[in-house]
């Protein structure tokens, strides 16, 4: 029901405040928020010739290519004047996102098609795991501290192993695996869920979990800042761990308080610690490394453990390979089930997908969003937080509406003051150590068709924060 408000607020907020720009000649034309392109100038008027100062007048008439370019400035937008049919149409600014035609097209082609991808080869492994046996193996393995955090969930459940897969791809990076166990986690917990319309408590735990997104090798991040030619590529892995760290610990804190979950168990603290010290661990043996060294090592970790995942898993299925001969069926025939369970997820999520990024399209292009992005900096401004922090904000703003745009706003934070300023490595952090809250949530919770999300949005959005103020904190103790 929250998640429905908002995604109505956003999208009426933003059609009104584009009407009322056009009314009030704020806006020339809506013609950009329905069929523009990110990235492309935007019409802000048409005049006649003789309606412009004589100096440009001039130029235009001069120009062969009957248009010309003032104010050029690599960190301001242009002005461009272009003369054509004896009007000049006057160009000013970038368009921040698609327009909604182009958000429907691109959220098929560019989201759901990969995405597709992603899930039916993801999940043709998992169902190795699961006719082979393995994932029983794992639940059983890892029941004793999953019963204290999911109370709910029966011993040796499935979903143990699928949560676990998850937990493991958000930790290594892992992000194009990470979503088809987590979609098949929820779709498991669904099976126990004795209201098919309301999230269950197991479910809300297990999303705010995986939204706190703890990494250990933010390897995208890394690989952003060398192509920005930062002196130290990996300078904020650590940063990002800490943050991400408790940002999980506080979701956990969070939902367990709200579940009454016994947060002093022996298990869970025995967790807890075993994750601090290979975290720790880890660390140690990167810092004992030269640049080249932590280079090779960041850019190879997790596709060596991926690569390792799915060799295990096809290995251990030819070792068990009497137990598919029980079930009447192979390897190859087990794998190609798992993978068209992955296309139907796919198709089944792709309405929740388009509704939320067409809304997230219409509240940037609208000018809404920049507006109270602003206005937010402007308060931290007034309080006393620097400048440096402040231009980092947007980041962190529109982390949790859209993956792709907060990236677009750390890379260009990036440009404008470089990758080894405060702003650059705090644009860095807010970018690895939160999730896009709002899109997991209409993918999750769209796979299994639950309406009811009770208290996860707020919780999600409450652990963003956390990891917005502790981003902060991190990188001023840092840098």
């Amino acid at each position: 029901m929250v998640l429905s408000r908002f995604w109505l607020v956003i999208f009426i907020s933003s059609i009104l405040f584009i009407v009322t720009g056009v009314l009030t000649s704020r806006n020339y034309s809506i013609d950009f928020v329905l069929n523009g392109k990110k990235g492309d100038p935007v019409l802000i008027g048409e005049k006649y010739l003789y309606q412009l100062p004589k100096v440009i007048q001039d130029s235009l008439t001069n120009s062969s290519e009957g248009s010309i370019v003032l104010n050029k400035n690599t960190k301001d937008p242009d002005t461009t004047y272009e003369y054509k049919n004896k009007t000049v149409k006057i160009y000013s600014g970038v368009q921040k996102t698609d327009g909604l035609l182009d958000t429907c097209k691109n959220s098929l082609l560019e989201i759901i098609l990969p995405l597709i991808a992603y899930l039916a080869f993801f999940c043709g492994i998992m169902q190795l795991l699961i006719d082979s046996g393995a994932t029983e193996k794992l639940a059983r393995r890892l029941s004793p501290f999953f019963v204290q955090v999911f109370p709910s969930v029966p011993k040796n459940h499935e979903s143990i192993s699928y949560m676990t897969l998850n937990f493991s791809a958000n930790f290594l990076g892992l992000d194009s695996a990470a979503t088809p166990f987590g979609l098949k986690a929820m779709q498991s917990l669904q099976e126990i869920n004795p209201d098919k319309d309301r999230a269950s408590d197991a479910q809300i735990m297990f999303m705010c979990l995986h939204a706190a997104g703890l990494t250990l090798i933010p390897t995208s991040i890394i690989g952003y800042r060398a192509a920005q030619n930062a002196s130290n590529p990996a300078d904020v892995m650590l940063p990002c761990i800490i943050t991400s760290f408790i940002g999980t610990i506080a979701a956990f804190v969070i939902v367990g308080i709200r579940q009454r979950i016994n947060l002093k168990s022996a298990s869970i603290l025995t967790v807890i610690f075993s994750i601090v010290a290979a975290i720790i661990g880890l660390l140690m043996y990167i810092n004992s490394l030269d640049i080249v060294g932590k280079n090779y090592f960041t850019s190879n970790f997790s596709g060596i453990l991926l690569i390792g995942i799915i060799g295990l898993a096809l290995i251990y299925s030819f070792y068990q390979e009497r137990k598919f001969k029980d079930k009447e069926t192979t390897v190859f025939d087990s794998f190609v089930l798992g993978a068209k369970g992955g296309l139907n997820t796919g198709v089944t999520i792709f309405p929740y997908v388009l509704g939320m990024l067409v809304a997230i399209s219409l509240f940037r292009n609208s000018g809404l969003f920049e507006i109270i992005s602003t206005g937010i900096a402007e308060v931290f401004r007034y309080v006393g937080v620097t400048k440096e922090i402040t231009d980092s904000l947007p980041v962190a703003l529109l982390r949790p509406f859209s993956s792709g745009g907060s990236r677009g706003f750390m890379i260009d934070a990036m440009n404008n003051f470089g990758p080894d300023s405060l702003t650059g490595r705090l644009s860095c952090i807010f970018q690895c150590s939160a999730e896009t809250t709002f899109y997991v949530i209409a993918v999750y919770f769209g796979s299994i068709n639950v309406k009811n999300t009770r208290y996860t949005l707020g919780t999600m959005l409450l652990v963003d924060l956390i990891c917005v103020i502790t981003a902060i904190f991190v990188a001023l103790w840092f840098f």
